[in-house]
């Protein structure tokens, strides 16, 4: 199979190296990745600006690579639409060091990544290693190979899958939902020494429904692999016909 992977910690980052040595014996790589670490940015494309690109040399190897001064989802777009010479059969983005778990996803370079591939009709993954202190991605690497050569060619369109794998050897796999993640002392204020003031974002982690074992962040606190299908249309359809009934006398403009 042929297969698109990319990353938000940069193209020489561990997570991606480890991801690429673990595909090539089973697929066709092709890596298209950030020229530095463009962690946190979202869903943001670059539109003002040309985006340059250098190839990646791996030799030994018949994989195929890529830097890109741009964003992660800058990436996955331009490999689809101009460098790969036709669509993969599944796009992975990763193995991020750190989690992206609940709606911390909704910021995470690594999964709009991901997305971007499902816009353009190809099933994606993003995996990230849920710890920044332990950072030893050989499990991890061997969960994706072995979940790629089960499950890859069976993935369909328009699915999306973030998984999470915790620090050490899993007590299992748990199928979840996103949790609600939110952050305490998320600011910290300080002067520079010209006097003027400014702010350092930061924070802690606190879990709205960290005790609920449907959620991803319960499955990562309780050492189990989370696997959540995730997609990007954020319509809220619990509220929509409600909506439409508090908005039904504008329909005579």
């Amino acid at each position: 199979m042929r297969v698109l992977i990319s990353n938000d910690d940069g193209i020489n980052a561990a997570g991606i190296t480890q991801l690429r040595k673990s595909l090539e014996e089973q697929a066709e790589v092709f890596v298209v990745a950030p020229d530095r670490e463009r962690s946190a940015t979202g869903h943001k494309i670059t539109m003002h600006r040309p985006l340059r690109v250098k190839e990646q040399l791996y030799p030994g190897t018949n994989s195929k690579g890529w830097a890109v001064d741009g964003t992660p989802s800058d990436c996955v777009k331009l490999g689809l639409e101009a460098l790969l010479p036709e669509l993969p059969d599944l796009v992975i983005s990763g193995i991020n060091l750190g989690p992206n778990l609940g709606t911390d996803v909704l910021y995470s370079g690594t999964v709009s990544a991901a997305i971007e591939g499902i816009i353009n009709d190809v099933p994606a993954i993003a995996i990230s290693l849920a710890s920044y202190e332990f950072n030893d991605f050989t499990y991890s690497g061997i969960f994706i190979k072995k979940f790629v050569s089960e499950y890859g060619n069976i993935l369909r369109d328009g699915i999306l899958l973030n998984i999470n794998i915790p620090p050490g050897l899993p007590r299992g796999i748990r199928i979840t939902k996103l949790g609600n993640r939110r952050y305490t002392n998320v600011f910290y204020k300080r002067t520079d020494p010209r006097g003027g003031t400014y702010f350092w974002m930061a924070g802690e982690p606190f879990d709205v429904d960290g005790d609920n074992p449907d959620t991803d962040v319960w499955a990562i606190n309780e050492g189990y692999v989370s696997i959540t299908p995730v997609h990007y249309d954020l319509t809220n359809y619990k509220v929509l016909n409600d909506v439409k009934e508090l908005v039904k006398e504008f329909n005579a403009f």
